[in-house]
Formats: structure tokens, C-alpha cells, sequence
């Protein structure tokens, strides 16, 4: 296009200077032809006046002796006293191409004649119309012409241009369709360029498409890195930098599943047994720390196997691939967790820390089947003991994935710990913000095995409700409790025991502690029953009915976990619980979530005026109780205030 316009430009200069020397030429042939005539008619005037007296100068005789008034323009004849005889005056407005001509060159000038001896002087304008007339035409056909031999190819080349510019673009587009078609960069490209079009230019588009090729290459390798590197990070945890369950399911499918060489190893799932527990009494930060911490014993140890892989399954399970690791080595791989995690749990004063279940595998094994299996290991890891290992062995595998082995190990061991009532009780007091406020000490269970390890609480009570064995579970925690309080003349404190939902919205467990509780009536008032929003809310009617029981009996009820749910206080208004205790997550980072306190203040105002106490738990720094004594709660609880201590 720029071409173009250059063209365009270089046709109009040139008619420009083609009709500028062409207006010239006839101007200059119109003035020499306008000089001819005047010398012409003064060579006739003079020889006119030669043999004539004034009173032979006559209009009637000048017409008859010079020609017709056509010849001049305008004729004076004057006396040598200057006097005018006779004026005789036809001029007429010439063309206006001429006029300018004519006036631009002064070719039109008064003409002289003199005769002395007569006493005549003549002046005189020659007529000059016609060369005029002749001057307008010629000027303009010289214009016409000029332009047209200008403009012409103008249009000419414009429609070639477009026709060239179609071409151009439809032989590029043919060699683009070639290059996609093929898909590849060929070593040389012009040898793609087989149709007729793109023959016709293949020579010169060949190194363009070749440096285009490459460039496309190179952009196609960049995309691909770029890709790569943000499947990473989307297949990457964000606490422990592990790749998460996406990355584990990608590389169990394409390098275990789906390989064609024949492989084995041993698979190991590592499960948090505390995180629940430590988000809820510590905090969300002290749960990502203790999952940190997790995650580097088991990157430490693991790494000590060649090939080994390491992924963070959910918020409490590790996976652990080993390759060509047979079960007797695997074995030392959990006695080696064991040792460590053991260590982490004197250092971080826990109960337990995780438990592993491994499993081997091989290629081609279905990994929902491994899956499976490697679960019902965990599950029986769980069963023995704080921060125990188990391998399912092939003999096992055989006899017992069918069977529900880890339930019904599990099954053995809480009914086990219930006959032999072995459960240890923790006590958390909340300190009370203010005089008049009653605050009271939460108890809390962990129970053990025959051979007095700790078995994990989080997983126990899990497993308990799983199978129905909650309501017994509660019912030997509140023995426990009361025998307790009794022995130790613990009769001027108060204490929170914390009930699952499931037990709550048992009639038969409802009746039993109405019971126990009557029977044991001065120990009634210093109790509070612990239960979630979250559990109350499964069952409003159930739970209506076990607070009256509760408040029949003389003791008090907490809504623990507060906020979690969508319950609204009209549901509080129903049930009228005595306390509520806002979730660990609410006083996460109170300090500088704005929100949050919003919330908490809100709540609080709404709970005082059903005249609902308000605690917080989970606080774990200076600032946040400090907070939370600005938001006017009436407690506060967690490893700050004061760690769980055995009673």
C-alpha cells in the first residue's frame, strides 16, 4: 500500500510538471503568433496613412481600406496636437485561460503609426479573439490529455495491485494450510510448496515460512515449559510444597498402572492423627506447622530410597511410592517413621503424632484396588498403638481385603479399651475475662492399649462412631469424669465433658445420664455438656430434648465449635444452651482479620442478651487474647491460657 501511494504521488507530480510545460509551450506559440499579427496590421496602418489626409480618415473609409472592425480591437487617430479625430473601440472580454495568458505575457500591446507630413497619428489594438479562442482549447485539451496520460495508470495499477495483493494471500494461505497440515518443521520447506499457486512465489515465501517454522517451534517449546510449570504448581501443595492427589493419580497411572516394564514396590499412606485436634485447641497456624513438620520426617526418611515419591493426599494423609522396595525393607521404612515420629511427639507434647499403612504393589494394579487396601493397613496401624505402623502382606491381601479386617480390628481394640475402662483424662481450664463470669476446666479423653500405648484420640473416636460404639465411648468418659471429681474432692469446680451428637440424640444414652446424673445429684450443677453446632443441628428436635434433660438434672450445656454451621438464634432461643464457644478458626490471626472481629463482636452482643456466655478457643498468642478481651467475650481457652494437663 505504501507503494501505492508512492506511485499516486509520483503520477501527480508529473502531470503537474507536464501540463506546467505544456501551458508554457502554448502560451509561448499564442504570444509569437499575437506578435506576427501585430506586426502584420502596423506594416498595414502605416502604409495606409502614407498617401491619405486627416479627412480622408474616415470610420466608413478605414472599414473599407483596413478590412472589417474583426482586424482591430480599438483604433484612435489623433492630430500632432494630441486632439482625438476618431475613435473607433470593439474590444470584447477575451477566454479566461487567454486573458491570463495574455496579461501574464503582455502580448496584446497598443500599436503606433505615424505621417508627419498629414498631421496623423494612429493608435491601435489588434483583434485577437480568435487566437484566443484557439489558446482556451488548446490549454484545455493539453490539460485533459496530460491528466488522462497521468491518472490512467493510476487506475491501472490499482486494479493490478489488488489483483497481485489476492494472489499474494492466497498463495500465503495455501503455504500456511501446508504447514499446519503437515504439523512438523521439514528441513526444507519449499519442497512443501507442490500446489501451482504456491509454486509461483514458493521460491521467495520458502525462508520466511522456514524462520516463521522455527519461531512457531520455539514459541511451541516455550508453551510447553510454561504449561509444565503451571501443572506444577496447580498439582502442588501449598503448606509442604508436596505435589497433592492429582500429581500422585498422574504418576501412579502413568508410571506404575500403565508401564510397560514389569515393576513392584511398596506403597506407605501416612496419616495426621492430631491435626483435628491441634486446629481446634492450638490453631490453624500450629496445624500447619505440625503438618510441616510431618512432611519433613517423611521427606527425610523417604529420601533414603532411590526413586522415591512423596505427595500430600488431603489436610492429614501422605502418600509414599517406593519403588523396588520389597516388604521386608518396607518394614524398616515404618519401624524407621515409627522411631522419628516418636521423637516429634516428646518435642511437640502430643498424644501421638501420625500412623502409616503400607502395602506393596505392582504394575498394573488398579489404584482405587491399592487404595482400598492400603486404607484397611492404615486402619489396623491405628488399632495398635500412638504413631504405629502396619504392613498388609500378600497373605493377608488374600484372606482379608474382602473382610473388613481393619474394622473389625478396630472393633476389638475400643471394645477392648471400654471392658478394661483404660482412658486417661486431660483437663484444659478456660480463663474466665472479668469477676462474675463463671468459667469452668474442659475434660478430655485419651485412651490406650493393652500394652499401655496411646492410641491416637482423633482416629479412636472416628472409628468409634463409624461403628456405633460412640454412645458406650461417652458413657465410660462421663464414669470416668465423675468418679474422678468425687475421688479428688473436686466438688467446688467446675467441669466440661464433651459429648458426641450421636449420643445425644440417643434415647437410650438420654435416659442413662438423666439417671446417672440424678443419682449423683451435688455433682449435677458443676457440669457442663460439651456438643457442636454442627451435631445439634442434625436432629433439632433430639437435641431440644436432651438440654431439657440437662437443665432438668440441674446441669448446663456449651455449644462448642460455634459458627462452623448456619444456625440462627432462633434455634439458640429454643434450646438455650448456657455457653458458646466460637471455632479455633475465628481467632486465627484476629489481630488483623477485621471480619472476623466484626463477627465475634456481633455474636457476642447477640448471645448477652439471651444471656448466652460467649468463650473463645484456639488462642494461641498474646495479641489474640488481647483481642479478644477488647471484644468483650466472657472467656478464653487454648495453648496460650494453658496446655491440656493430666488430672
Amino acid at each position: 500500500m505504501a507503494g501505492f501511494k508512492k506511485l499516486i504521488f509520483l503520477q501527480l507530480i508529473s502531470w503537474i510538471v507536464f501540463s506546467a510545460l505544456g501551458s508554457f509551450l502554448v502560451a509561448s506559440s499564442f504570444d509569437n503568433a499575437v506578435s506576427r499579427a501585430q506586426q502584420n496590421a502596423q506594416s498595414m496602418v502605416s502604409n495606409y496613412i502614407q498617401e491619405k489626409t486627416m479627412a480622408d480618415v474616415t470610420p466608413e473609409h478605414i472599414r473599407l481600406s483596413l478590412g472589417s472592425g474583426n482586424v482591430f480591437s480599438s483604433f484612435i487617430v489623433r492630430d500632432f496636437a494630441g486632439q482625438t479625430v476618431l475613435n473607433i473601440n470593439t474590444q470584447s472580454e477575451m477566454p479566461v485561460l487567454a486573458g491570463v495568458i495574455a496579461n501574464a505575457m503582455n502580448s496584446v500591446r497598443p500599436q503606433f503609426a505615424v505621417n508627419k507630413s498629414k498631421d496623423i497619428k494612429i493608435e491601435f489594438l489588434i483583434n485577437v479573439q480568435s487566437q484566443a479562442q484557439l489558446l482556451q482549447q488548446a490549454m484545455i485539451f493539453m490539460i485533459i490529455i496530460s491528466a488522462l496520460m497521468a491518472f490512467i495508470p493510476i487506475f491501472y495499477m490499482k486494479t493490478i495491485y489488488r489483483k497481485l495483493n489476492r494472489n499474494v494471500s492466497m498463495t500465503v494461505a495455501d503455504a500456511v494450510d501446508i504447514y499446519i497440515t503437515q504439523n512438523q518443521v521439514s528441513e526444507s520447506i519449499d519442497q512443501d510448496f507442490n500446489t501451482n499457486k504456491v509454486a509461483e512465489l514458493g521460491a521467495e515465501l520458502a525462508p520466511s515460512f522456514n524462520r516463521l517454522a522455527h519461531f512457531l517451534k520455539s514459541k511451541q517449546e516455550d508453551i510447553k515449559s510454561a504449561a509444565q510449570s503451571i501443572k506444577q504448581e496447580a498439582y502442588k501443595d501449598v503448606v509442604t510444597g508436596l505435589g497433592n492427589r492429582n500429581m500422585f493419580v498422574e504418576y501412579y497411572e502413568h508410571q506404575i498402572e500403565s508401564a510397560s516394564d514389569k515393576s513392584f514396590g511398596s506403597l506407605a499412606m501416612i496419616r495426621c492423627s492430631e491435626l483435628q485436634m491441634i486446629n481446634q485447641t492450638r490453631g490453624y497456624q500450629k496445624g500447619d506447622l505440625y503438618i510441616k513438620g510431618i512432611a519433613d520426617i517423611v521427606k527425610h526418611v523417604s529420601g533414603t530410597y532411590t526413586g522415591s515419591q512423596v505427595f500430600r493426599l488431603n489436610s492429614s494423609d501422605f502418600a509414599v511410592i517406593l519403588p523396588n522396595i520389597p516388604s521386608k525393607e518396607a518394614e524398616r521404612f515404618g519401624e524407621t517413621l515409627q522411631a522419628r515420629f516418636t521423637q516429634y511427639q516428646q518435642n511437640q507434647e502430643l498424644s501421638s503424632v501420625a500412623n502409616t499403612g503400607i502395602v506393596p504393589y505392582e504394575s498394573g494394579k488398579p489404584l482405587g484396588e491399592l487404595l482400598s487396601v492400603v486404607d484397611n493397613a492404615m486402619s489396623m496401624a491405628q488399632s495398635k498403638q500412638a504413631n504405629a505402623w502396619h504392613l498388609q502382606r500378600e497373605t493377608d491381601l488374600v484372606n482379608n481385603v474382602g473382610a473388613g479386617f481393619g474394622n473389625q480390628n478396630w472393633r476389638r481394640v475400643i471394645r477392648e479399651v471400654i471392658e478394661s475402662r483404660r482412658v486417661m483424662l486431660m483437663m484444659q481450664n478456660i480463663m474466665p475475662i472479668g469477676k462474675n463470669v463463671k468459667a469452668y476446666a474442659e475434660i478430655q479423653a485419651r485412651f490406650k492399649t493393652e500394652d499401655g500405648q496411646m492410641l491416637p484420640t482423633a482416629s479412636f473416636l472416628a472409628m468409634a462412631e463409624k461403628l456405633e460404639m460412640a454412645v458406650e465411648i461417652d458413657q465410660l468418659i462421663i464414669d470416668t469424669s465423675i468418679e474422678m471429681i468425687k475421688s479428688r474432692n473436686f466438688n467446688e469446680k467446675f467441669f466440661g465433658i464433651n459429648v458426641t451428637a450421636s449420643s445425644a440424640h440417643s434415647d437410650q444414652f438420654v435416659i442413662w445420664l438423666e439417671r446417672r446424673l440424678l443419682k449423683e445429684a451435688n455433682l449435677s450443677s458443676k457440669l457442663i455438656f460439651e456438643v457442636s453446632e454442627f451435631g445439634l443441628q442434625q436432629n433439632i428436635k433430639a437435641s431440644k430434648r436432651f438440654i431439657d434433660m440437662v437443665h432438668r438434672v440441674g446441669a448446663r450445656i456449651t455449644v462448642e465449635r460455634f459458627g462452623v454451621g448456619l444456625t440462627s438464634f432462633k434455634f439458640f432461643r429454643d434450646l438455650k444452651p448456657d455457653f458458646i464457644k466460637m471455632d479455633a478458626s475465628y481467632t486465627r490471626g484476629l489481630e488483623e482479620d477485621k471480619n472476623n472481629q466484626y463477627f465475634m463482636r456481633l455474636m457476642v452482643d447477640l448471645a448477652h442478651r439471651i444471656g448466652v456466655s460467649v468463650f473463645a478457643e484456639g488462642v494461641e498468642s498474646q495479641e489474640e487474647k488481647h483481642i479478644v478481651e477488647t471484644l468483650c467475650l466472657d472467656g478464653v481457652q487454648g495453648y496460650y491460657i494453658e496446655k491440656p494437663k493430666e488430672i
